[in-house]
């Protein structure tokens, strides 16, 4: 098990053995690429910094930390390149990089750069977009509780964007330039938090090859978020809570202390106040935690906030790019009058179905599919309103039918226009079936049978 990594994206391979034979002699764990394409498959939440270099064949280094940053804007990455100007430094700076590295440079400087920005929160406190009343108000509070070391626990939805509020408060905290450790609780297994939360010594259990620092020694004059913490099983919570109140550290297989100082952001989906009731949550713990608690209302009781945060999605995820398009009147109504199940997390996955079905320079209302503009199946439903469908029907002239089409009666312009969405998502995500899937909302399954049904048919596909 690794605690976290760097990545190193570098096609020369011998150069690429050289940096991982530096950072590793360093104390670094890493994993190396060759290309930009196998970089955003590698990427998993255990990355906490990249290394790329610019110049390799197909994508290159400036679009791979464009994508980066569209998926994990708080990831720091650094590019490498014999080709630098200052002009490029400058530029690459604006797009989101935290350093830039002229080859050739000293094994020195490389891990310099490496300590220097490892598991440091490259986001900029824009990410944290407000609009209504509500979380502007919270966005305020937010700002007074950083500056003091207080525990907070964020409540609300899940995709409500705690984890965003709390990268926040890290940042215009005195703790700012010193490391942030996110952990998601109830994404780790039962038997592994443990080691992953205070570290391990080597032989401690077995697969325990080399000692590991836990998430609590990486945090070390920093922030640590502990995210779903309500998922946490009772006997993981007990010792927890003796971490908190002794302010040190064991870890497993070892007599040593190791003081800690830390301050702990939580958040957890659950009603807390409920779990402690049933016996889930140590009630001792939570008001260790809910030191100063902080709720994020839903995305749907927060209309104003939907269209900043569309518009901010929509700059990530053009990216320099193409062109950022517009938004339609009727596509940013019914963005608004949506109930938002989903919050951020479905609206953003709204916004990248848009950037693909729009053509033009604005997106229009019927490039805004919902989930519910999918069938299970995978098949998209083109569905006129009632209200339309009636005022169609009144008009002879009109050319266009005002059917309601099912998936087994699709006509042949709705399946080629299947077609163009797949290929076109599929060609976005650079052939990754997985991220095509997600993108799309269907599963991986329905997506291999569709692919598997286009070459049958002579389509081309990546």
């Amino acid at each position: 098990m690794s605690i976290a990594k760097i990545l190193v994206v570098e096609d020369d391979t011998e150069l690429q053995e050289a940096l991982v034979d530096t950072l590793e002699l360093n104390g670094f764990d890493v994993v190396s690429v060759g290309s930009a394409e196998e970089a955003l498959v590698a990427l998993d939440d255990e990355i906490a910094m990249v290394f790329t270099d610019i110049r390799m064949d197909g994508m290159n280094g400036y679009d791979l930390m464009k994508r980066i940053r569209a998926i994990k804007p708080y990831l720091p990455i650094v590019l490498m390149t014999a080709y630098g100007t200052v002009e490029q430094a400058v530029e690459a700076m604006k797009s989101g990089a935290v350093d830039y590295i002229l080859k050739p440079f000293e094994a020195d400087v490389l891990v310099e750069k490496a300590k220097a920005y490892f598991y440091r929160d490259a986001s900029a406190e824009e990410d944290f977009v407000v609009a209504d009343a509500t979380t502007i108000q919270l966005k305020s509070m937010a700002k007074k509780v950083a500056e003091s070391d207080a525990s907070v626990l964020i409540t609300g939805e899940s995709g409500t964007g705690k984890e965003v509020l709390a990268r926040f408060i890290h940042n215009h905290s005195t703790r700012s330039k010193q490391p942030f450790v996110a952990i998601n609780c109830a994404a780790i297994p039962e038997n592994m938090l443990e080691a992953t939360l205070f570290g391990y010594e080597k032989g401690a259990f077995t697969g325990a090859m080399k000692a590991m620092p836990g998430k609590f020694e990486l945090a070390q004059g920093g922030t640590i978020f502990l995210d779903e913490i309500g998922e946490m099983k009772p006997d993981l919570q007990a010792k927890l809570l003796r971490v908190l109140q002794e302010r040190e550290v064991e870890r497993i297989g070892s007599s040593k202390l190791i003081k800690l100082d830390v301050r702990l952001l939580s958040a957890s989906n659950i009603d807390m106040k409920k779990a402690m009731a049933n016996g889930d949550f140590r009630e001792d713990l939570f008001y260790r935690l809910n030191v100063f608690p902080m709720r994020i209302p839903p995305l749907r009781d927060r209309p104003k906030d939907i269209a900043a945060i569309a518009e901010r999605l929509l700059q990530r995820h053009c990216g320099g790019r193409r062109v950022e398009p517009m938004m339609s009147a009727p596509a940013m109504r019914s963005l608004i009058q949506f109930q938002w199940p989903g919050n951020i997390r479905e609206l953003d996955n709204v916004i990248q179905r848009a950037l693909v079905m729009m053509s033009g320079e604005t997106i229009q209302e019927q490039d805004i599919l919902f989930d519910e503009s999918f069938h299970q199946d995978g098949e998209i439903a083109l569905k006129a309103s009632a209200e339309e469908t009636s005022e169609q029907s009144t008009k002879e002239s009109d050319p266009k039918p005002s059917i309601e089409v099912q998936p087994q009666s699709a006509s042949m312009d709705l399946k080629e226009r299947e077609v163009q969405i797949i290929l076109e998502t599929l060609k976005v995500n650079n052939g990754h079936r997985q991220k095509t899937a997600e993108a799309l909302n269907i599963s991986p399954r329905t997506l291999r049978y569709k692919l598997a049904r286009f070459k049958e048919q002579g389509l081309e596909v990546l």
